[in-house]
């Protein structure tokens, strides 16, 4: 047999006031009421938990060592209730985002953390993957929405500008470069890139640009792994391109070089792509607000200040899922 909260709630109380007739009061009982509770509980326990006295109720020492565990008992009781009530804030729901490696590395926490702060009952499901792979899950109806280079539709799928970043040539952090200075490719040699797949948006869109800006490449390794692109080019004389936002906080991963590149610049425009057969829903508009935000400022802080934060004084996501 175990006891029930409303015995523990009386006996704090009686042991509290030291009179059944003022833990009636407080636990809006009858004095008798009260008495059988703790008859019933003393009985169930095989131990006196009061002494009966004219005038009052004496705990004893057990009665001393049962209260501070039903405190704890009480307590975890109050906090389970506080933690679930969080989750009534908002709406219950689900939403399914696709992103890339852009976005995932550096846009992605402060975002997510804000929204999951902001609706706490919505399950969020993010996939990362590259362009192809994103825009078929679309397609599907597999994601609500999805984060990729800018393309010509696809069909049954409608997009949107979401973000530009200036493109930056990543190489290690003894390369020879001036953290965050501009370069230009066509200055630097022969390169030895690192690129994702020729079916990459991102692979077509630098092989135009430095075809048409006679830029020699001089090797290229396909690599569709951006942790294992970072941590190559970090330990080799290999270098890869990659968008600014993705390497914000001063320049982002250590043991890296990061610069912009320039003469002439280049650039990436990041579309965010629904199924035309029907709206995104609110938690994912929300969502996709929160995302939309913290790349916009993480791409004026580097066109602003090379990388510094401090350029940006936009409004955070937090402070936007509070708006």
């Amino acid at each position: 047999m175990q006891c029930s909260l409303r015995d523990i709630s009386i006996f704090v109380a009686a042991y509290e006031e030291c009179s059944f007739t003022a833990a009636a009061q407080r636990e809006n009982a009858t004095q008798s009421g009260v008495s059988q509770h703790m008859r019933n509980l003393e009985h169930m326990l095989g131990v006196q938990l009061f002494l009966r006295e004219r005038g009052g109720v004496t705990p004893t020492p057990a009665a001393a060592s049962f209260y501070r565990h039903c405190l704890n008992v009480l307590r975890a009781h109050a906090a389970a209730g506080s933690e679930v009530a969080r989750f009534a804030e908002g709406e219950a729901g689900e939403m399914r985002i696709g992103l890339m490696p852009t976005i995932t590395s550096h846009v992605l926490s402060p975002a997510l953390d804000a929204f999951i702060r902001a609706a706490p009952n919505v399950v969020v499901r993010i996939t990362e993957g590259y362009s192809a792979a994103l825009t078929q899950m679309v397609q599907a109806g597999e994601l609500d929405c999805a984060i990729v280079p800018s393309v010509t539709p696809a069909p049954g799928v409608r997009g949107r500008f979401f973000v530009r970043s200036v493109e930056t040539l990543v190489s290690r952090a003894d390369s020879g470069l001036d953290h965050l200075a501009p370069v230009r490719l066509g200055d630097l040699g022969p390169l030895r890139l690192v690129l994702p797949d020729p079916s990459n948006i991102r692979r077509q869109m630098i092989e135009a640009y430095c075809a048409s800006n006679d830029i020699e490449i001089a090797q290229i390794v396909e690599l569709d792994a951006m942790l294992g692109t970072l941590d190559f080019v970090s330990q080799t004389d290999w270098v890869t391109i990659l968008p600014a936002i993705m390497m914000a906080a001063e320049g982002g991963h250590r043991n890296l070089t990061v610069n912009p590149i320039a003469g002439p610049d280049l650039h990436v425009d990041l579309i965010m792509i629904e199924p035309i057969r029907r709206p995104l829903g609110p938690h994912a508009s929300r969502f996709v607000a929160l995302l939309e935000a913290e790349a916009r400022r993480l791409a004026t802080a580097w066109e602003k200040g090379g990388g510094s934060l401090r350029a940006a004084p936009e409004a955070s996501p937090r402070a936007l899922a509070r708006a």
